[in-house]
């Protein structure tokens, strides 16, 4: 009786908490998609058409792209954090805060997705490029009319494969005081020996990425049926 007196009561308590760092986690992960998502999509393609026999054809730009990608995605997320502080200072201001962690995520993810839309981009098939070039496109309109369009249904798929992983750096935020669900989780659940308040972030997570999923298989399924 004891017992659920004092989880009753520790609700009453964190409840505001818990959904703050909902709100945290969803404002983290939506700014980091939709700039890590923008930014990669054009490395991406930058990438993929200034490779050799790209119809930007570039080998010093495609040799740079190239090796900052492969520089920046094994780093952790968590060193990370600490290798981008004087970056994340002289852009944001601070290094703290929900704020410095979205920039670090959105820098992860840009080229995260840049890898990704690289090779979803390979696997087009060239005789569409060649047949629009052939009709006297433009690479911009080769790039917008048939790179993209052709490859939108995968691309979906890449992006929700990324927006999972976007969720598990958010949940590393609390490294640098950016609040969310992992941090909620340690914090009030973990440290505290509260297993209610832990189990309770876990699973807003895991409904969160179920959720994704889905809909990214939906969308996937919709536009590779047109």
């Amino acid at each position: 009786m004891t017992n659920t007196m004092i989880l009753a009561a520790d609700w009453d308590r964190l409840g505001p908490t818990f959904l703050e760092a909902i709100m945290d986690t969803l404002i983290m992960v939506s700014i980091t998609m939709v700039v890590g998502g923008i930014l990669g999509l054009v490395l991406g393609v930058l990438l993929y058409t200034t490779r050799k026999g790209g119809i930007l054809q570039n080998a010093p730009t495609y040799w740079i792209l190239n090796f900052l990608i492969n520089f920046v995605r094994p780093i952790p997320f968590i060193i990370l954090i600490a290798m981008m502080y004087p970056i994340t200072l002289a852009a944001i201001g601070t290094t703290i805060g929900r704020e410095a962690a979205t920039f670090v995520m959105a820098v992860a993810a840009t080229f995260t997705v840049a890898r990704i839309v690289e090779q979803n981009l390979v696997s087009l098939d060239p005789g569409k490029i060649e047949a629009a070039r052939a009709m006297g496109a433009t690479p911009w309109q080769t790039i917008r009319t048939v790179i993209i369009p052709e490859a939108l249904g995968p691309l979906v798929l890449g992006y929700t494969f990324i927006f999972i992983a976007v969720v598990d750096m958010s949940a590393m935020a609390g490294y640098v005081g950016g609040g969310g669900l992992g941090d909620f989780a340690m914090v009030y659940g973990y440290r505290a020996f509260d297993t209610e308040a832990m189990y309770a972030a876990v699973v807003v997570i895991i409904i969160i990425v179920q959720f994704a999923q889905l809909f990214g298989n939906w969308l996937s399924r919709k536009i590779m049926r047109r």
